[in-house]
């Protein structure tokens, strides 16, 4: 995962240059911040990303941090470190989409593992949005008639169907199928309907 980053945020200089050294030792790049200030800036979410994250800051608590990244829509992956974690506490970070909550001094390869999980789960989130803006901007493309024709045949109206719901000729309304499959670029037409299924768009059904 070269293009991954790790984002150590703990405001003891000490413990997150080590963080730092630890994920660079494992091939992945690292940048650490001594407070949250930047943390929101410097998130690109372009490629897999994470945060370790101290729950004691010295001016923000790390679940501050936490609650502030998701009011802002903000989905990377977080990791909590704490040395002095408690249940309610855990209990909130977890509520709050928090892959792990570990307590110091942390063992290594079980803080490794918890980094290449939250990395690997990003990357899937990333490329699940990507496709979704994909899908979105192919269906930009579509002129409103295109996406009555697209609505009518993901609820499984045949062309003479379409172009009586429509008023169309049955011909025209075959054309603007067709149009409509190659726009999406949907092989099939069970490959329109889960493209549809993503999109959240309704079917139009037979009267």
């Amino acid at each position: 995962m070269p293009e991954a980053t790790v984002h150590i945020v703990d405001d003891d200089p000490v413990l997150r240059e080590a963080l730092v050294r630890l994920c660079l030792s494992e091939g992945l790049a690292a940048v650490g911040h001594g407070d949250p200030g930047g943390l929101a800036q410097s998130l690109l979410r372009r490629s897999p990303e994470c945060v370790l994250l101290d729950v004691r800051l010295a001016e923000q608590s790390g679940l501050a941090v936490q609650d502030t990244l998701r009011a802002d829509g903000n989905t990377v992956p977080i990791i909590f470190l704490t040395g002095y974690g408690t249940i309610p506490m855990s209990v909130r970070a977890m509520r709050g989409g928090a892959v792990e909550f570990l307590t110091k001094p942390f063992i290594a390869d079980v803080l490794v593992a918890a980094i290449r999980k939250a990395l690997a789960a990003d990357a899937v989130a990333l490329a699940e949005r990507r496709a979704r803006d994909d899908l979105s901007a192919r269906l930009a493309t579509l002129t409103p008639r295109e996406r009555d024709v697209l609505r009518c045949a993901i609820g499984g109206l045949m062309n003479k169907q379409i172009a009586a719901d429509l008023g169309i000729t049955e011909i025209t309304a075959k054309v603007h199928k067709r149009r409509v499959m190659e726009k999406m670029q949907a092989r099939s037409l069970a490959d329109l309907v889960r493209m549809a299924d993503q999109l959240g768009i309704a079917a139009t059904r037979q009267r």
